[in-house]
């Protein structure tokens, strides 16, 4: 059997990886690397690149534990060359492998390098499939060839037929494949609301926390009271701790937003399933065994399934068949920056500030406040949505490419013209009010559309429609809000759009963002 050398990337934290099947521990090496590149091709969030790197450290002693050889580079060593095909070769040099065996990576940047390594180092190179997902590239072709339209929900029931998950025979457990409309709930502070668990950082990650604060202090995001589980154990801990404290209220409160209450009832996982510390497949089959043993209602387990074995491999599968151009799409032709103060919070805008705020101190903001607060403001302002992409892509902890830019260029967006969704994510103050507690504490009037105290996404959401009624006018959809427009005096329609120009205004002046 020839040696190989098993290179595994820092989205690959799993045991059960695919370029392990058949690998033998006495001869073949597994090569891990810390990289500048990785690390700095957009300027992540500080907290996540800790947790990688303490994460990746933790599970070099796991499989060094499980009796693999493991070389693993710091990101400190002085010969680190700063990139994954570096150290590649340079790991070539150490052991002589006859060669290479890796799991395709995750985006289309790192799958071009991979590509690249057969004839650069004149080894063969075997790509494995990533095995941790359900669809592969071909099936989800497959299912996509000859579409009109690639809505996820069609593509989640062959999922949910595929894994038989909430299944009852051929039929959708409870008679419906979605029960979105009972997740809709606001909250309010609750005593009984679950605390999310804190993992205290062993000796390891914290020194993998002050390479960090030296290497990246002018990345965006704080480092104090880091807590994240870089383990699997301890990632399982979490998930154990979400199943029995969360889940049962979860579907009704997934679309909620609270002042100060960053997590409410969800679970926190995703920086964990997206590195490989928790196993996709493994997470839905415990929800479901929590609503089969009657402990979590039916829209609370479907709702999660649905983000995992629909959602999630929906927007890997758009991701990959779209190509490596998907980010740039601007189909909308929008082109104005972020305001500077998405690196800050610094707004007095109280839902912005709270959703930014709060992704600054955690690396961390759940799906609603991403499309419906900073996306949504980021879509009505007219903002460039390959900016858009690299802020989500920098500050999120679970944010690798294949995962935000489908969410973020087509979901958030709308640059995509409509592949992903339906219709443009665009909201007033209204739906903020309706599942938040955020207008109560801002200084701006929620129901007010024009003068010195009105809510600026009231002026911007109808300036948004009459901008783009070219292209957006014709989408069923939007058929009332542009009834609804038409219906309004010419004098209230210029006042509204002069408003929201005087707010743009204001807004390019206030500074631009550091793209």
């Amino acid at each position: 059997m020839k040696r190989g050398l098993i290179p595994i990337l820092g989205d690959q934290l799993s045991l059960g990886l695919s370029s392990l099947e058949g690998a033998d521990p006495a001869r073949d090496v597994l090569l891990m690397m810390e990289v500048a590149e990785e690390a700095g091709y957009v300027r992540h969030h500080r907290r996540k690149i800790a947790f990688l790197f303490a994460a990746m450290r933790h599970h070099a002693a796991a499989l060094r534990a499980a009796g693999w050889r493991v070389d693993y580079v710091t990101l400190d060593d002085p010969a680190n060359t700063g990139s994954f095909t570096g150290e590649v070769a340079r790991a070539i040099a150490r052991h002589a492998p006859e060669r290479i065996i890796v799991t395709e990576a995750g985006e289309w940047r790192v799958a071009a390098m991979l590509d690249q390594w057969e004839t650069l180092f004149g080894l063969p190179v075997e790509l494995r499939p990533d095995s941790r997902f359900l669809c592969g590239h071909a099936e989800f072709d497959a299912w996509a060839r000859g579409r009109k339209a690639l809505r996820m929900e069609f593509f989640y029931r062959e999922m949910r037929r595929k894994t038989g998950l909430l299944m009852a025979g051929d039929q959708p457990e409870g008679g419906q494949w979605n029960y979105d409309q009972e997740n809709r709930k606001p909250a309010g502070h609750d005593l009984t609301m679950p605390r999310s668990l804190s993992f205290s950082p062993d000796a390891e990650t914290q020194a993998v926390l002050a390479l960090v604060a030296a290497r990246f202090a002018d990345h965006p995001g704080r480092l104090e009271s880091f807590d994240f589980a870089v383990t699997r154990e301890d990632a399982l801990k979490q998930q154990a701790h979400f199943l029995k404290y969360a889940l049962p209220r979860f579907g009704d409160y997934q679309d909620a937003m609270l002042t100060g209450e960053p997590f409410l009832w969800h679970s926190i996982l995703s920086p964990y399933i997206n590195a490989g510390l928790l196993d996709p497949l493994e997470l839905c089959r415990a929800v479901e065994a929590e609503y089969r043993a009657g402990r979590v209602p039916l829209n609370s387990a479907e709702g999660f399934i649905r983000q995992i074995i629909g959602w999630r491999e929906y927007v890997r599968g758009i991701y990959w068949r779209e190509g490596p151009d998907y980010p740039r799409r601007n189909f909308l032709e929008a082109h104005r920056p972020l305001p500077a103060w998405y690196w800050t919070g610094e707004t007095e805008m109280r839902c912005l500030a709270e959703a930014i705020g709060q992704t600054l101190d955690h690396a961390y903001a759940h799906h609603i406040q991403r499309l419906m607060i900073t996306g949504n403001f980021a879509l009505l302002i007219g903002a460039d949505p390959y900016q858009v992409h690299l802020w989500y892509l920098e500050v999120y902890a679970d944010a690798y490419e294949w995962v935000e830019a489908p969410n973020t260029v087509g979901m958030s967006q709308f640059a995509d013209g409509g592949l992903l969704g339906s219709k443009p994510y665009a909201a007033s103050g209204a739906y903020i009010n309706r599942m938040s507690d955020y207008c109560r504490h801002c200084r701006y009037d929620v129901k007010a559309r024009t003068g010195a105290n009105a809510c600026p996404f009231n002026a911007l959401y109808w300036d948004f429609l009459a901008r783009h009624e070219d292209k957006l006018g014709r989408n069923q959809r939007l058929a009332m809000p542009y009834r609804n427009w038409a219906k309004m005096s010419d004098a209230t329609r210029a006042d509204i759009r002069a408003q929201a120009m005087a707010f743009l205004d204001g807004l390019d002046a206030s500074g631009a963002s550091r793209y």
